[in-house]
This record gives structure tokens, sequence and C-alpha cells, in this order.
């Protein structure tokens, strides 16, 4: 086997393993926040987005103390520049979910790999065969086919939307281009970005995030002291008598109602002195576990998407990474019922799916997407022989 076709089976183990990694954590994330979000009632998803910055700047920051991330340079005002762009993405996309129908929703989301396959053609001069651009209009229809139900759009989900998908397509355009431009690693983009997003996220997150859901994020009940604190009010009123630890936890997660369908033996002084309790909420092993795990993940869901969009290009991280959208489905039906699931669904699927292996397959073939060589200048030209002015560079 001669070297080339080793380096070229290397290439495509890695691409693979990208991808997967990409795929399992992206998916992983989204089952993860589920969890926290619906079962403990963390529903601050601008904050947690922070969080999970924080977290991976504390690991790109040991490992460049370590000596595995080497030091490197990116003009401050690249960084600023792709932190509004990522920022921006990050809550329109949230204020677009709240905005519009969950239908409009999605075709917001399908409308960023045609404003990307845009942003190629215009700023990067890439050309696609015609089998590249049937094969992106085939993902797009089977993906519309299985997630767009209802459609309603107004004004301002419209705006939203439109801010979403446009900072969206412009935060995976710059991972691209400023990988390539300054010859960043992934580690090393993430070390220069990461930072800046959990600063930024974290300071203006509360804000949003009481904006979305007029919930404050330093109102929530974060562990077993908010409990205690919470029984200690009751305990100054006369109520601790009868209400115990066990007590307002039923308070906080469920109502009494429910504590009574368990079979637990709380008393009707309980149940009314249960008006003046301070709502509480439950903490076990689990809430912790979830937003360690979420922070975690998150890692890296962020480091595989600049691996990928810098092995790749943002459109085809589009393209293939709605790979995710159809295995978010599938396992959303495996545990969480198949209320939805109907031919049209697993017709949508299956269109998706060729569409998704026809793109790879179109793309990687010779003219299947290219980027036109920019001239060179004048003085240039008369030392480099006419042949290599006019070859295309294989995206």
């Amino acid at each position: 086997m001669s070297s080339t076709t080793k380096a070229a089976d290397r290439k495509a183990a890695t691409d693979v393993a990208a991808w997967m990694f990409n795929v399992v954590t992206s998916v992983g994330i989204i089952m993860v926040n589920k969890a926290l979000m619906a079962t403990y009632g963390f529903s601050f998803a601008t904050t947690l987005t922070g969080l999970h910055f924080a977290t991976t700047t504390m690991l790109t920051t040991f490992l460049r103390w370590l000596g595995y991330i080497q030091t490197s340079h990116l003009p401050f005002s690249e960084l600023v520049r792709f932190v509004v762009f990522a920022n921006f993405s990050i809550v329109g996309m949230n204020v677009s979910l709240m905005w519009n129908s969950v239908g409009f929703y999605q075709i917001a989301k399908l409308s960023m790999i045609p404003v990307s396959c845009f942003l190629e053609v215009v700023l990067d001069k890439v050309r696609y065969s015609r089998d590249t651009k049937l094969s992106i209009l085939l993902v797009l229809f089977g993906v519309g086919v299985c997630t767009v139900t209802d459609v309603s759009v107004n004004a301002k989900g419209f705006i939203a939307a439109f801010v979403a998908v446009w900072s969206t397509a412009m935060q995976q355009y710059y991972v691209h281009y400023l990988q390539r431009k300054y010859n960043l690693g992934s580690f090393n983009l993430l070390g220069h970005t990461a930072p800046a997003q959990a600063a930024s996220l974290l300071l203006l997150g509360p804000f949003v995030d009481y904006w979305l859901t007029s919930k404050r994020v330093d109102a929530y009940n974060y562990g077993f002291l908010s409990v205690f604190s919470s029984a200690m009010k009751l305990s100054e009123l006369g109520e601790w008598e009868s209400l115990d630890v066990e007590s307002l936890r039923y308070t906080s997660q469920c109502d009494v109602a429910n504590a009574f369908a368990l079979g637990n033996d709380i008393s009707s002084e309980t149940v009314m002195k249960e008006r003046v309790s301070v709502e509480v909420q439950d903490f076990d092993i689990c809430y912790a576990f979830f937003m360690i795990l979420s922070c975690s993940i998150a890692v890296g869901t962020n480091l595989s998407q600049f691996i990928c969009i810098g092995r790749f290009t943002a459109v085809t991280f589009q393209v293939l990474g709605h790979m995710k959208t159809i295995l978010v489905l599938v396992l959303g039906f495996i545990f969480f019922g198949k209320e939805g699931l109907n031919m049209q669904v697993i017709l949508g699927m299956v269109i998706a799916v060729l569409g998704m292996i026809w793109y790879g397959n179109a793309s990687s073939k010779p003219g299947g997407k290219e980027r036109r060589s920019l001239s060179l200048p004048k003085s240039q030209k008369q030392s480099v022989p006419e042949t290599t002015t006019s070859e295309d560079e294989k995206v």
C-alpha cells in the first residue's frame, strides 16, 4: 500500500472520528440539558451556556499550563468580531424559539445552509457542482418533511430568526476563516474565544434569561442550604413542628396531593401550612450530576465544532450536522414515547440521510466543491508558471 493511500485512509478515519465526536457530544448535551431544565427547572439557557464556556476556559488554561496548547496570537479586533457573532447566535436562537412557532424555527435553522453557501461563494469564491447543489436541496427537503409542522410567523419573530440565522452562519464561517488565516488549531482558537464568551455570557446572561423567562438566576435555589434556610424561615413563624425537610421537598417539587398519592404520611395540618411555605428547590445528587455532566459534555461539543469546521467548512458542517437532528428525533421517540411518529416523519428521515450520503460523495469528487484561486499581482505572475494560476484549490 502506497504512502498516499495510507495518508488518505488516516485522513478518512480522522474525519469520521471528528464527526462521531461532534454527533455524540451534541446529541448528548441536548438530552442532558432537557433533563436539567425539565426536571430541575433550570431554565436559564444563556447563563448555562456561559457556564459551559467557563468550564471550557478552565480546561484550555490547564492544558496550556501543561504545555499541550502552544502560545498563539489572535488580533483583538478579530476576537471581538467573533464573540459578537457567537453571542448574537446564542441569544438569537433562544429568542427565535420563544417568539416563533416550532415549524418556523425549524425553517430558520434550515435556511442556515443556503446562507452559509452564500457566504462561501461571496467571501471565499467557492463554487459548487450541480450534484452538490442538488444533494443540499435533498437534505433540506428531507429535514423539512420530518420537522416542519405548524408554521406561523410574526414581525418580531421573523427579525429574531433573521438575526439568529445570519449571526450563526457568520460565527461558523469565522471558525474556519480564523483557523486558516492565523494557522490556529482547534484548541488554540478555543483558548482565545472561550474566556471572552464565558465572561460576556455570565455577565449578560442573567439579564437575557430574566427577559426571556421572567425568572431571576439568583433566585434559583441551588442546593441543600436553600432547603435549610427556607426551613428556618418557617421555624421563625412557628411552623416548624409540622413541616420537616422531607415535607419541604414535596411543597417544592410536587403538590401535596401527589405526596398523598405516593402514600406518604403528611398530616392535614401540614397541608394547610404548605400555603405559607417558601418555594424550595429539591436538591439531590442527581441535580449536581446533571449540571456537571452538562458542562463537561459542552467542552467536547465546543471543541468538536471547531475541529469539524476547521477540517471541512461551515456548509459541510451544517449539511452533515442535520444527522444530529435525525438522531434527536429518533432518541426522543425511543425515550419519550412514539407520539408524533408517522410515515411522513420516517420518510423525511430517510430522504435526509440519502441526501447527506449524496452530498458527501458529490462534494468529495473533483469539481464538486472548489475554491477559485485569487489572481496574483502582476509582479508575481512573471515568476510563477502560467499553469499554476488557473488551478482551483479543492475545499
